[in-house]
C-alpha cells in the first residue's frame, strides 16, 4: 500500500438541475488515500508500479470538503448570501487509479447539507456520483474530465441524479428529482507526513 494525499483546488463547480453552474473554490480540502500494490502483470502484488489500475481508497472520515457558502462559492457572478450554506458530510471516496494514463475513476457519494442561518436545515440530499477523469454526459449536464498531469493535477468530472429531499420547499426550488453535475479540480501526490 501506497499513501496519497488528496488536495482539493480552486476552479471546480457544481450545477443542479436547470440552474446555472456555481463556481467554487475547494481549495484547503482533501484527505490520505491508500493506493494499493498493483495485481497486474509485473506487479505480483508487493507494491510495485506495475502496469494496469490500481485500487484507491480514502477513509470518509479523513476527508473535508469546505462548505459552499459565500467566501467559496460564487453563482452568477455574485457572491451566495450571507447565512445560506451547504455543508458537505464524505460518505465513500474510492474506486482506481491508472498511473501510467493518469485515468482516475472514484465513486462519490455525500450528504449535501443547506442550511439558512441557524433557524431553518433541510434534510440531506444524498448524491451518488461516479466521478471521472473522460467525458461524462447526462440527460442536461456534459463535462470533460482531465487525466493527472505531471504535477499531479487532474480535473474530475460526474453527472449525478439528485432524489427529492423531502423538504417540499427545497424540493420544489431545485426541481427534483433532476440531475447535479460535480467539477473537482484536485491534486494527487505522494503523502509527505
Amino acid at each position: 500500500m501506497t499513501q496519497l494525499q488528496l488536495s482539493t483546488l480552486a476552479g471546480c463547480g457544481l450545477a443542479i438541475g436547470a440552474y446555472p453552474r456555481f463556481r467554487y473554490d475547494a481549495r484547503g480540502g482533501g484527505g490520505l488515500g491508500q493506493l494499493a500494490a498493483a495485481m497486474g502483470p509485473g506487479g505480483g502484488g508487493d507494491g510495485g508500479e506495475g502496469p494496469g489500475p490500481r485500487a484507491l481508497r480514502f477513509e470518509p472520515s479523513g476527508l473535508r470538503i469546505p462548505d459552499l457558502d459565500g467566501r467559496t462559492t460564487r453563482w452568477l457572478g455574485l457572491p451566495l448570501p450571507p447565512g445560506l450554506a451547504i455543508a458537505i458530510a464524505p460518505e465513500q471516496l474510492e474506486g482506481q487509479l491508472d498511473p501510467a494514463s493518469g485515468q482516475l475513476e472514484l465513486r462519490f457519494r455525500a450528504r449535501f447539507r443547506f442550511r439558512i442561518g441557524a433557524l431553518l436545515q433541510a434534510p440531506d440530499l444524498l448524491i451518488d456520483a461516479q466521478l471521472g477523469t473522460g467525458p461524462v454526459a447526462g440527460r442536461r449536464h456534459r463535462a470533460e474530465g482531465q487525466p493527472l498531469d505531471g504535477q499531479g493535477q487532474a480535473l474530475l468530472v460526474g453527472v449525478a441524479t439528485v432524489q427529492p429531499s423531502g423538504a417540499a420547499w427545497l424540493d420544489r426550488f431545485l426541481g427534483l428529482p433532476d440531475e447535479a453535475l460535480a467539477i473537482l479540480r484536485c491534486r494527487l501526490g505522494p503523502w509527505a507526513g
